[in-house]
């Protein structure tokens, strides 16, 4: 009894570092990892953890703590369904008490058993991009690992992975717009306009501009070429970090924003 009740705290104690994580502007792939070690953490015994990324209808895995959820991931993936896709098409909570009494999805349980996974716990993550699910896994080697304080604890982990999902996968996107050549010259060129100011105005590089486009993006709820447009336009907007003292007057759209290559 006095090992869950320290088990208990500890879990509650990784629960408040990882917000004060969430609150700083760590890497959106400090942030995930964190929540697969938390998850890894809290559960007795050697469990691991995973979070699963469904794109369209491909489905990738974006962190896990070990090789028992990797493989266990991509079984899943291999015969097209499983706990971990299961909750993130859905949005329902799945669990597999025991691996060998588990009448659902029997060949990757059989599967899974083997490798030593016989319980499992799939958290469906709230994301709201409708092209985008995804799942936070935990893995036990033992069967009934899952209480409801263990499934209160992932479940209040969910949020932190979708928040760092969605944040990863939607930078990626901008840094494509951004660089890629092939995409309509209206929206590069507001990009690299915003870009433009963002290095210059606050010093930033140019990877950290398109990640400062992003977050502003999410927090705003606007496309990337709205928030570039706002941007030049000398709008306000949430999300926009503090001007540099030392930094030169804004000129923004009308005036000529500065670049690295000399070119004004």
């Amino acid at each position: 009894m006095a090992s869950e009740r320290t088990h208990s705290r500890d879990a509650e104690r990784a629960l408040e570092q990882l917000g004060a994580l969430a609150l700083h502007e760590v890497s959106m792939e400090t942030l995930l990892r964190s929540v697969a070690d938390v998850a890894k953490g809290f559960v007795p015994g050697d469990s691991e953890a995973s979070v699963s990324v469904v794109i369209g209808t491909v489905p990738t895995t974006a962190v896990s703590t070990g090789a028992l959820a990797l493989e266990c991931d991509e079984s899943q993936y291999g015969h097209g369904s499983g706990p971990c896709l299961h909750a993130a098409t859905t949005g329902e909570l799945t669990e597999i008490a025991d691996a060998h009494t588990e009448a659902r999805w029997r060949d990757y349980v059989q599967q899974a058993a083997d490798r030593g996974a016989l319980s499992s716990l799939s958290v469906p993550l709230p994301i709201m991009d409708k092209a985008m699910s995804g799942a936070l896994n935990i893995y036990a080697r033992r069967p009934n690992a899952f209480d409801g304080k263990t499934r209160s604890v992932a479940i209040s982990l969910a949020p932190y992975a979708a928040v760092a999902v969605t944040h990863t996968q939607a930078y990626q996107h901008a840094r494509r717009l951004a660089i890629n050549p092939h995409e309509p010259l209206e929206a590069r060129a507001v990009i690299d306009e915003a870009k433009a100011v963002l290095m210059k105005e606050y010093r930033l590089t140019g990877d950290q501009a398109v990640q400062t486009l992003t977050r502003i993006s999410l927090q705003a709820r606007l496309n990337l070429g709205e928030v570039a447009d706002r941007l030049t336009a000398g709008e306000e907007l949430p999300g926009l970090p503090p001007l540099r003292t030392d930094a030169p007057q804004a000129s923004f759209r009308g005036g000529s924003p500065g670049c690295s290559c000399g070119c004004n």
